[in-house]
């Protein structure tokens, strides 16, 4: 089974957010409730980028071992082996020797190099290790790796399935793009318009509202002759967001902007502070939040909505002086959804927000694909998705 497992450690390597782990629990339980046992395939962070001095990759940092005793506390306390090594003899032999309800963490992924370039001998080890495969990984679907995707080729298509979590990501996002009840809004932030070029293209050709926020907002603004001081632009982007602007007009589509921003006189939480018209931010100051004119004009627009879609902060999140418009459309899109709108979230600064406000349980779906969610609503075909249905 293929999982993410990606979770952040803290400097003594102890997991400072299971969310992705317990996201895997219900297909992992489901094969252990039925009579199997599991083998346990995921990466953990960067190591073939961030190899030791000596080129080595760095086994203590990022060793999957981390995880495996807390993995066995999910699992109300079932056992869970470890490999030290992701294939080979060690690996094959504690695979065959599992009884049924256990469980076998194999090591990072990624210590292969085979991984990362889906590497066939690589995966077809991997595939030795089980007789069914399952992928449950939904945040590395859009990567072409050998155990989220050349692996799946070793199995016959009767032999091979989505888990419980890739079912549920891929349903709730095909709910976006197919029939939703609309009105349909996307709220879209983050820092730059070119990390979201493609959404953005798409959402304009069938959305009904588009709210902009964050730092890409300023790109906006000053492509329709604002004044945005030092606020962060990518002047190379400005045709684009006029072309965006243009067809969203044409269309009928409403594409809204911050009406006023927290602007700050330096990059920092400690920084003076100051409202002002998002298109007259003085020189030497930034914005780094939308402003309250903003945030009453976005809320009005989202408690309008049927169908809610939402991805990246609207401001400097993790500064908490510029985190309030971020939360204010977090509580919104609950609001929204308590009311009876469909709201899926997705993208990390809006996951931490909702999941920091406890507001998880009171919107429709939380993804836990940042980069996959985003390319699969672009209308890419994910290589992971693409290998289990052959």
């Amino acid at each position: 089974m293929r999982v993410d497992f990606n979770v952040p450690l803290d400097s003594d390597n102890r997991i400072t957010d299971d969310t992705r782990m317990r996201a895997a629990l219900p297909t992992i339980r489901k094969v252990l409730d039925n009579g199997g046992s599991a083998v346990i395939m995921s990466h953990l962070g960067r190591p073939g980028k961030k190899r030791k001095s000596d080129g080595s990759v760095d086994v203590e940092k990022f060793t999957l071992q981390h995880v495996q005793n807390h993995l066995s506390e999910l699992l109300d306390g079932a056992t869970v082996h470890f490999s030290e090594d992701t294939v080979g003899s060690e690996a094959k032999k504690k695979a065959e020797a599992l009884k049924p309800g256990e469980v076998l963490l194999l090591e990072n992924t990624r210590f292969h190099e085979g991984e990362t370039t889906g590497d066939r001998e690589f995966a077809q080890q991997l595939s030795e290790l089980g007789d069914l495969y399952i992928n449950d990984a939904f945040g590395t679907a859009h990567r072409a790796h050998a155990s989220t995707t050349t692996v799946a080729g070793y199995f016959a298509p009767e032999n091979r399935d989505f888990g419980d979590l890739m079912r549920r990501e891929i349903e709730n996002a095909e709910r976006i793009l197919h029939g939703p009840e609309r009105p349909l809004t996307a709220i879209i932030g983050g820092a730059k318009v070119s990390d979201k070029i493609v959404l953005l293209e798409r959402l304009v050709e069938f959305v009904d509202n588009i709210i902009v926020g964050g730092g890409m907002a300023y790109t906006f603004i000053k492509a329709q002759g604002g004044d945005i001081g030092n606020s962060l632009c990518e002047d190379d982007k400005m045709d684009l967001a006029r072309r965006l602007l243009h067809r969203a007009e044409e269309r009928g589509i409403r594409l809204l902007l911050p009406a006023d921003s927290l602007a700050a006189d330096d990059f920092s939480n400690d920084a003076h502070r100051r409202l002002v018209p998002s298109d007259q931010i003085p020189d030497g100051w930034m914005g780094l939040d939308i402003g309250e004119q903003a945030c009453a004009e976005f809320d009005e627009v989202i408690q309008g909505s049927n169908t809610l879609l939402w991805n990246g902060p609207m401001g400097v999140f993790e500064m908490e002086n510029f985190a309030n418009g971020t939360k204010t459309v977090a509580q919104s899109v609950a609001e929204a959804t308590r009311q009876g709108a469909f709201s899926l979230v997705g993208g990390g600064d809006s996951v931490a927000a909702v999941n920091q406000m406890e507001l998880g349980d009171d919107v429709s779906y939380v993804s836990t694909g940042g980069g996959a969610m985003l390319e699969f609503l672009e209308g890419k075909e994910l290589p992971g998705i693409a290998a289990i249905k052959g």
